[in-house]
């Protein structure tokens, strides 16, 4: 299974131009390796931890939240780390797999420069997994009920446990973060672009991380819809501003509905942590009935929900502001050229007149010696 269309030249083998151009096909056996362990009695309970969600509950018909009887629910613990290791090996496949046979056709058939196709790659690799989470943690919330009631945003029923789809979708998620990791190293980043990579990684991380050991799950889904749906219409603004030279439009319906995503997520985190939490009689935290109001928890999930949101919109002004120096130069460039041009033709036109006038004064010249003649 070759991901990667590999070139003429062959590199020595385990190089780092090798690893490179193979590293989709390295990580696909070692996960090979991992769905054979299941063929084998030896190895098949190992495997299984791979690949499947562990901890898991029963939960009897009366606690449980369908009437319908008995269902199994899960905690979290330290199994979920293979889990996640080998949802993190998914996760580059799909990565691969998505820029070889998508977003390189398409920036090839554009045929965009070179300092432009690691931005647009990204957009591309990022407005995927946004438009993906944001469909499936909507489903999530429909199916649960997120929606009904707002103590479902801050204390999960039963408390302390999460359902199937609702682990599984925070798996991914821890998965798909991880992998960016190694991702800056397959698709040679810049090391000036690494810094600020790293950081948007670990907000995303601490942010999902917390919602998933916390048990807030409904209120971590919640906030994570809006925000992917506002960095989905902010990726796909930047496809188009790379491929259209003026998506005025598009750049401004961005800005303003991300502006009011960021309130929404802001008074969200707000209300829900600041008085369904101060609500509660228990002071002291229980990882087992899931009471997380404690003083330390509060200030924690509210000044990490006002960084992220602080830190993103200080990145939506800095962006805005670049492009507009960029356009301002840019602007400056055209008129000074238009001016050029403008004052070459006004010349040239003047140059003409002055030969033609003194190609006449020339040819009257011998005229008139013939007529004295």
């Amino acid at each position: 299974m070759a991901l990667r269309k590999k070139g003429g030249r062959n590199p020595p083998v385990l190089s780092q131009e090798f690893i490179l151009q193979n590293h989709a096909d390295i990580v696909c056996c070692v996960g090979m390796f991992v769905v054979l362990g299941l063929m084998f009695e030896g190895t098949a309970e190992a495997s299984i931890v791979f690949l499947t969600l562990q901890h898991g509950v029963a939960v009897p018909a009366a606690e449980g939240p369908a009437a319908g009887g008995a269902r199994s629910l899960y905690r979290y613990g330290a199994r979920d780390l293979a889990t996640i290791f080998f949802y993190t090996l998914v996760a580059i496949v799909l990565h691969a797999t998505i820029q070889e046979y998508v977003l390189d056709r398409i920036h090839r058939r554009m045929q965009l420069a070179r300092a432009v196709q690691g931005r647009f790659n990204a957009a591309g690799q990022l407005g995927v997994f946004c438009l993906v989470s944001c469909v499936w943690g909507a489903a999530v919330l429909v199916s649960e009920d997120g929606l009904a009631g707002p103590a479902l945003l801050w204390r999960a029923r039963p408390p302390s446990v999460m359902t199937f789809q609702m682990k599984l979708f925070y798996i991914a998620q821890l998965a798909y973060w991880f992998h960016a990791f190694p991702e800056l190293y397959f698709q040679k980043t810049r090391r000036q672009d690494v810094p600020e990579q790293l950081v948007y990684i670990g907000l995303h991380l601490f942010h999902v991380t917390g919602a998933y050991l916390l048990y807030l799950n409904h209120l971590g889904l919640l906030l994570l819809v809006l925000h992917y749906f506002v960095e989905l219409l902010s990726h796909a603004c930047g496809l188009f501003y790379f491929g259209d030279d003026s998506p005025r439009r598009g750049l401004s319906l961005w800005a303003v509905l991300s502006i009011l995503g960021r309130l929404v997520t802001l008074s969200v985190s707000l209300l829900t942590v600041g008085f369904h939490l101060v609500g509660s009689h228990g002071r002291n935290a229980d990882a087992v009935t899931g009471n997380v109001n404690v003083l330390a928890a509060q200030i924690a999930v509210l000044s990490s929900s006002c960084t992220i949101q602080a830190y993103i919109t200080w990145n939506l002004i800095t962006l805005w502001l670049q492009r507009w120096t960029q356009d301002s130069d840019l602007l400056a460039l055209l008129m000074g050229k238009i001016r050029l041009l403008a004052k070459g033709k006004s010349s040239s036109k003047k140059g003409a007149e002055n030969g033609a006038e003194t190609s006449q004064r020339v040819d009257s010249a011998p005229r008139r010696k013939e007529k004295a003649a």
